[in-house]
């Protein structure tokens, strides 16, 4: 009889107000509208860095492998605002230390299902195959 005289109170909605911020310059979206705005995803992502910059050989190995996974950091975030179901990343074969690198930060990442890096015939061994949750 308790909860039939005291309902649950209603959340309230909170509203800012964004009216000075416009005023100033900055743009206001819809939240709901923000996707519209974002770069398309892509399902899938070449990492081979003559695929990234036009010339790798004044880079040294570690900005080459920073610049390989700030890329792969954008295209994941991309297919997670755009809630893409799969992303294949291509990593190729080489040594496997970016491979390594993708498999440690997909394990980090609570919308990543699951992911496999088994052999496909267009990219043999050197692409992971990711599944996201939502």
């Amino acid at each position: 009889m308790l909860f039939e005289k005291y309902p649950d109170k209603e959340p309230e909605e909170i509203k800012i107000p964004l009216d000075k911020l416009a005023n100033k310059g900055f743009k206001i979206y819809n939240a709901k509208e923000a996707r519209k705005h974002l770069e398309p995803a892509r399902s899938v992502v070449d990492l081979h860095i003559e695929k990234l910059t036009d010339d790798p050989s004044r880079m040294s190995n570690f900005e080459m492998l920073t610049l390989q996974l700030k890329t792969f950091e954008k295209f994941y975030d991309l297919a997670v605002s755009h809630m893409q179901p799969t992303l294949i990343i291509i990593h190729g074969v080489g040594t496997g230390k970016l491979r390594d690198e993708i498999h440690d930060a997909l394990k980090l990442k609570s919308e990543v299902n699951y992911f496999i890096n088994q052999y496909d015939p267009k990219y043999g061994y050197g692409a992971t195959e990711i599944f996201l949750k939502y």
